[in-house]
């Protein structure tokens, strides 16, 4: 008999166990927490793991303000004409499509001054971050392996780059990605 209540003791902590894990990832889930995902790739994670300068010199992470829904991340500078040329078009798609729940972000490899004036003449809607030198670095990373600009990536909301290109965007070919994209 005393067996039967150790063995019954023991079955009922392994179900309240399994309960407890369960509620928790319940619990985590509707408290807005994401489900655990596959790990990310190299080049992935080389993009989400960084931080970079903001204008006002805060550190920026894209972890902490992008993960979990698609990105739009253009590399530009001030001094790239195709990259000035595109920019009111890529302000576009921010306007356009975030409501479904894209974010942009421009990662401007230049200096802080001049991005500042820039941006002055120019607003954007969507953040803009400093990658100076070493967002040529990320960027090839990424894909672009002649390290040009201005390099945009399309990151699905798992976190994986899911588009790419080099050379100037174009209004037309971003509606059509996020599209076919349907993330």
């Amino acid at each position: 008999m005393q067996r039967r209540a150790v063995l019954g003791l023991g079955a009922a902590g392994v179900v309240a166990a399994g309960a407890g894990a369960y509620l928790s990832l319940h619990h985590e889930r509707q408290a807005g927490g994401a489900a655990p995902s596959a790990p990310l790739s190299a080049e992935a994670a080389a993009f989400w793991n960084a931080s970079f300068d903001t204008l006002d010199q805060q550190t920026y992470q894209p972890a902490a303000h992008l993960r979990g829904k698609p990105l739009l991340l253009n590399f530009w500078a001030t001094w790239c004409a195709p990259c000035v040329k595109e920019l009111p078009e890529i302000n576009q798609f921010h306007d356009e499509f975030s409501a479904q729940g894209w974010q942009v972000l421009g990662l401007a490899v230049d200096a802080p001054t001049p991005v500042r004036g820039f941006l002055e003449k120019l607003p954007l809607k969507f953040p803009v971050a400093l990658a100076g030198l070493t967002g040529t670095d990320l960027s090839k990373t990424l894909g672009n392996a002649k390290g040009g600009l201005p390099f945009t990536v399309a990151f699905g909301a798992q976190g994986e780059p899911i588009w790419r290109k080099l050379g100037a965007t174009h209004l037309e070919e971003l509606r059509a990605m996020a599209r076919a994209a349907r993330v």
